[in-house]
């Protein structure tokens, strides 16, 4: 049975959790979660990677078991969870890594290689966007309308994503057989998500989304200058990043390796052994190389 140390670090005065294992003296695997979730998401898929890898899997400040001050006491920007996630590293003694972005996760990750490109020695992208081709239009036209504008108007339906009934949306849709997702996973993450003060930490992420998207360029210049391997698995039936995102990698990084399966947004809950699989054997072969 793989061991799994459930840690805390205080980093600039925020203590944040994070789940490791496997040998430190291996390579390093950083696992970033998305909305509305935690490194719970990758609960499963760490014992399947700790063997061989040391993996690293942290709670974006305000998300699972990390702190989540206010939002008047903290600006929640995805800069700000960067900032943070990269001293954690540090703070563990991790200066080299392969990532695992899904999500918000993809955000935190895109910069932390821009910052430090010599730091990233792979990519895994698992609905993870980083192109205008992966957004789905009706899911972000009224997250759009709201960086154009906050106001009540345009908060209500970007509020409908704290909802139980969204949450489980989003981890239901694009699977053909529901049977396969623990309904665990949206009460976890509903329950968190509920916590008092926990909506305007993220309706202010929602807002500061829309500072993503001008990133892009310099992330595309990234991968075309870098040549960092890339490997997008992704969920094909995902109605908030489609599959389209996935094939967008490889305009800019040629050698990019696009594995799409027939689930959602949550891929590691209905395919967790085919995805698992699909990015150990990535990893085994592009770590060595490199």
């Amino acid at each position: 049975m793989t061991t799994i140390h459930h840690r805390y670090a205080t980093v600039r005065g925020q203590r944040l959790f994070y789940r490791e294992a496997g040998p430190k003296d291996a390579p390093a695997v950083v696992l970033l979660h998305g909305f509305p979730t935690s490194s719970y998401m990758f609960r499963d898929l760490i014992p399947l990677l700790a063997d061989r890898y040391h993996v690293i899997a942290p709670d974006h400040l305000g998300f699972g078991l990390s702190d989540a001050p206010p939002a008047d006491e903290f600006e929640y920007t995805f800069d700000n969870l960067a900032e943070l996630t990269g001293d954690l590293l540090r703070h563990i003694g991790v200066t080299r890594f392969a990532m695992y972005v899904q999500d918000y996760g993809a955000p935190v990750g895109w910069r932390l290689a821009l910052a430090d490109p010599a730091s990233v020695t792979a990519i895994v992208t698992q609905n993870g966007n980083g192109y205008e081709a992966g957004f789905a239009e009706e899911f972000w036209k009224p997250v759009r309308a709201y960086w154009q504008e906050q106001n009540a108007q345009t908060e209500g339906p970007v509020r409908e994503a704290l909802t139980l009934e969204a949450i489980r949306w989003q981890y239901l849709h694009g699977v053909s057989d529901e049977t396969l997702v623990n309904p665990e996973t949206w009460l976890h993450d509903f329950a968190l998500a509920s916590r008092p003060g926990n909506d305007a930490v993220q309706l202010a992420l929602f807002a500061d989304y829309a500072n993503n998207v001008p990133l892009y360029p310099a992330l595309h210049a990234y991968l075309r200058e870098s040549r960092v391997p890339v490997l997008a698995v992704w969920g094909r039936n995902d109605e908030i990043f489609p599959a389209a995102g996935a094939l967008a990698f490889v305009e800019d990084s040629p050698g990019a390796e696009i594995s799409l399966f027939d689930g959602g947004h949550f891929l590691l809950e209905s395919h967790l052994d085919a995805a698992a699989g699909t990015i150990r054997n990535f990893l085994d072969r592009t770590l060595v190389r490199r």
